[in-house]
């Protein structure tokens, strides 16, 4: 299955505070990344419109970015950024009230492909609101683009291509740092059974591969994510695995995972070798991605030195 269809079904964490914690007993080699720093400019252009709903997954979190958080009056829920907080969160998921957003009268609303139901979005344009679709992002390639569209939606590109040329600079800095570990991306949602291994296009992999290490699901999957089996997970038998805080929690912290059929005999079970970033951070592919891959090289350091 392709990888927005698979992503689609993970839902995203709340606000939490900016840091990076950890626990290295020798009862627990857990490393946590709740958030991260994102990289922000401030031009002289202005953007083009105000009353700005950013429904595209972080669209929000670019606008801030780029220094126009004062035209955003709604945002999607998976833009976390605490300077976000006060902006109201109008989506559950990528699904819209079409009255829901009308109400807030809104010139400019910006979309993805996975924000619907399509009835909701022609109901919008109905109400005589601008609706931009934008791209979506799941590679570090891919977010330059999504940077650059969304700057163009509201009217201000040069302030798109400074944030990008900021970004380049802070991403060549964090990817310096090289840590070759195998690392195996999990996806988990206890509560529904649901156990997946990321593969090739998880989304993950473009992150794990950036530090230096070596996504084994996708070394060995083409498919975004694999269910997972005592057999797979130990025919990887990764170093480290990397989850969700969320998904980590809903099999019972890291006792539960190391419950599931294999864990426990894979290296990182063995150790306990486990790092857990928020869910609305792993794969947002925007402002924050870069820090996050500083952040994750050292925490892949410090779980397995």
């Amino acid at each position: 299955m392709r990888a927005r269809a698979k992503i689609s079904l993970i839902s995203v964490a709340t606000i939490t505070l900016l840091l990076l914690s950890g626990c290295a007993s020798q009862e627990s080699a857990v490393l946590e990344i709740s958030s991260a720093k994102a990289v922000n400019v401030s031009t002289t252009q202005a953007p083009q419109v105000t009353r700005v709903i950013a429904l595209a997954n972080g669209s929000a979190e670019i606008i801030a970015s780029l220094g126009f958080m004062s035209i955003l009056i709604g945002r999607d829920i998976a833009s976390t950024d605490n300077e976000l907080r006060d902006i109201p969160i109008v989506t559950s998921g990528h699904q819209v009230v079409a009255e829901k957003i009308i109400a807030l009268n809104p010139r400019l609303v910006i979309i993805d492909k996975s924000t619907g139901p399509a009835s909701a979005l022609a109901a919008l344009k109905s109400a005589g609101i601008a609706v931009v679709q934008t791209p979506e992002a799941w590679t570090l390639a891919d977010i330059p683009l999504k940077v650059t569209r969304i700057a163009q939606a509201i009217g201000a590109p040069q302030s798109g291509e400074a944030l990008n040329r900021a970004m380049a600079r802070t991403l060549e800095i964090s990817t310096q740092s090289k840590v070759k570990k195998r690392i195996a991306f999990l996806y988990l949602r206890g509560g529904s059974a649901i156990y997946l291994i990321g593969g090739k296009e998880s989304g993950a992999d473009s992150l794990i591969q950036a530090i230096g290490s070596i996504d084994v699901g996708a070394e060995k999957f083409s498919n975004p994510f694999t269910a997972m089996t005592s057999e797979s997970i130990l025919s990887l038998n990764p170093e480290i695995i990397l989850v969700m805080s969320k998904g980590l929690d809903s099999v019972g912290g890291v006792d539960g995972l190391l419950a599931l059929p294999g864990i426990a005999q894979t290296d990182a079970g063995e150790n306990r070798r486990v790092i857990a970033v928020d869910d609305s951070l792993l794969l947002s592919f925007g402002p924050r991605t870069p820090n996050l891959i500083n952040r994750l090289a050292t925490a892949v350091q410090k779980v397995a030195p």
